[in-house]
């Protein structure tokens, strides 16, 4: 049995463990950013395909890119109009940024804040996580606890009785080229990138 309350789970999260909670798009399964290395591992995912470093504020999460004015104030723009939410922007990565994030390209990272208040508590109390959804590589992501408890029985999962919020649908990935926007996966947010978000 390891659904575990919201304070073992935080506790568990800080001390480096594997933990599972709800957001508003589908179950993340997550780790300090230091210890991404076992999120691979349990999703038996390629080291090719990045993690994604969620927070509760976008203030928590502009240390870790790095960019220039102009890029920032561009990327801001798009994180205010659609953060909190179901979208995650891939940006350059600043040194902060653990290479086992994204073992094989570090030069980028994904970002995003939930709009979960779940996870909005949890990632207040565990600064950013490594995230990804709860699932093994190349399966639909798992809906309920309880199937996540039994895929991953190592993994602390947050104690949840009944439906768990969410669309159920990954995020949209956006990733700045340098000058403009450009998908890389249509997800929860229907993303309209005009030529407002370029610069």
């Amino acid at each position: 049995m390891t659904q575990v309350s919201l304070i073992n789970l935080i506790a568990g999260a800080r001390a480096g463990l594997l933990v599972s909670f709800p957001t508003d798009t589908v179950p993340a399964l997550a780790a300090i950013p230091e210890k991404a290395a076992l999120i691979f591992a349990a999703k038996q995912r390629s080291q090719d395909k990045p993690l994604i470093l969620m927070a509760a504020r976008a203030e928590d999460l502009w240390l870790y890119v790095k960019g220039d004015e102009n890029e920032y104030k561009v990327w801001q723009e798009l994180a205010d109009k659609y953060w909190p939410g179901g979208l995650t922007l891939v940006l350059p990565a600043s040194d902060r940024v653990p290479k086992v994030m994204n073992p094989i390209d570090p030069t980028t990272i994904g970002i995003r804040v939930p709009n979960s208040a779940i996870a909005q508590t949890i990632l207040t109390q565990t600064g950013p996580l490594a995230t990804t959804s709860a699932n093994f590589s190349g399966q639909p992501p798992l809906q309920t606890m309880t199937e996540i408890e039994v895929q991953f029985p190592k993994v602390l999962t947050l104690e949840y009785q009944g439906e768990i919020p969410g669309v159920g649908v990954p995020s949209t990935v956006a990733k700045w080229t340098g000058i403009n926007w450009q998908i890389l996966r249509q997800g929860a947010i229907k993303l309209d990138i005009s030529s407002d978000n370029q610069i």
